[in-house]
């Protein structure tokens, strides 16, 4: 008869990330910061030198220093300039802004899908300005990314797409049939994990996109546009998901023209216009200039 294994300390982190996220709605509040202050020891245990080396004690999780985009196309507009902000471990942050206000930019700039023009950008402690090219890839496990066009890849299915996310950093067959699944289950597409993304709606493509960001339990979560295309319950439900996975400790940064969710939920809120930072509130209001 085969030894029965024991859970590393990595498999329990992830067993009960996935319990806290799925347990009732309606658990007391109280109940889940409790839950969720367990979920982050757990964490914190199983992750070890990596996450400590991603999270350096007393820094920021991410920090501009005066940084200014200018595109080719228009060399007289930047589309950021002179950015100034610091964004702390385990904060829940909206990025809000006119469309051209530079919202993408910024989202495209943390996760090194494009480099500044002038001044200083650190994710993780990380100069994403100096970083070397073999420690990009790195640099996005830790960071998972939601976007608008949900880059999907258009011949596997949700199951697929969300299990490549384990794949390309080597998780076991066994911990991808576990938790993709349970993720999919989560968004909401438990039931159509086998179909392709020209299968799904533009939202039910979007929750996918989700999905893959949040399977692999990231430090830092990049939205852009998350409930874009999603009907208002849906979008109630992603911004409630979002809440409980930074609840576990998750940095999670949105930017959004959601303004009835924004105003609900009362996080910190980030203002940009013309490529300018104009406002940075802690539980902040959508509240743009017409």
């Amino acid at each position: 008869m085969p030894e029965q294994q024991t859970p590393t300390a990595s498999q329990s982190s992830n067993d009960e990330f996935i319990d806290f996220l799925l347990s009732d709605q309606k658990t007391p509040e109280h109940t889940l910061k409790q839950q969720a202050q367990a979920v982050k020891a757990a964490r914190h245990a199983a992750t070890g030198r990596q996450q400590a080396s991603f999270r350096p004690a007393a820094k920021p999780a991410i920090v501009f220093d005066r940084v200014t985009k200018v595109y080719q196309a228009q060399p007289g507009k930047p589309a950021l300039n002179k950015v100034t902000l610091q964004i702390a471990f385990g904060e829940f942050v909206f990025l809000v802004g006119h469309s051209g206000s530079g919202k993408s930019t910024f989202i495209r700039l943390l996760n090194r899908e494009l480099t500044s023009t002038r001044g200083t950008i650190l994710v993780g402690g990380e100069n994403l300005s100096t970083i070397k090219k073999w420690r990009i890839p790195y640099l996005r496990r830790n960071v998972g990314c939601v976007f608008q066009d949900f880059k999907l890849l258009p011949k596997k299915t949700a199951f697929e797409n969300v299990a490549f996310a384990l794949q390309v950093i080597g998780k076991s067959k066994a911990v991808i049939r576990n938790q993709v699944p349970e993720v999919l289950r989560l968004v909401g597409l438990g039931d159509k994990q086998h179909k392709r993304p020209d299968q799904l709606s533009g939202g039910e493509q979007q929750r996918v996109s989700i999905a893959r960001a949040i399977v692999n339990r990231p430090p830092m979560l990049i939205c852009d546009e998350p409930t874009g295309d999603l009907d208002p319950q849906t979008s109630l439900g992603i911004m409630k998901l979002l809440e409980r996975i930074n609840h576990t400790g998750t940095t999670v940064v949105v930017a959004t023209h959601d303004k009835q969710m924004v105003n609900a939920m009362r996080k910190r809120v980030i203002t940009l216009e013309g490529g300018y930072l104009v406002r940075d509130e802690a539980e902040g209001e959508y509240s743009l200039n017409a």
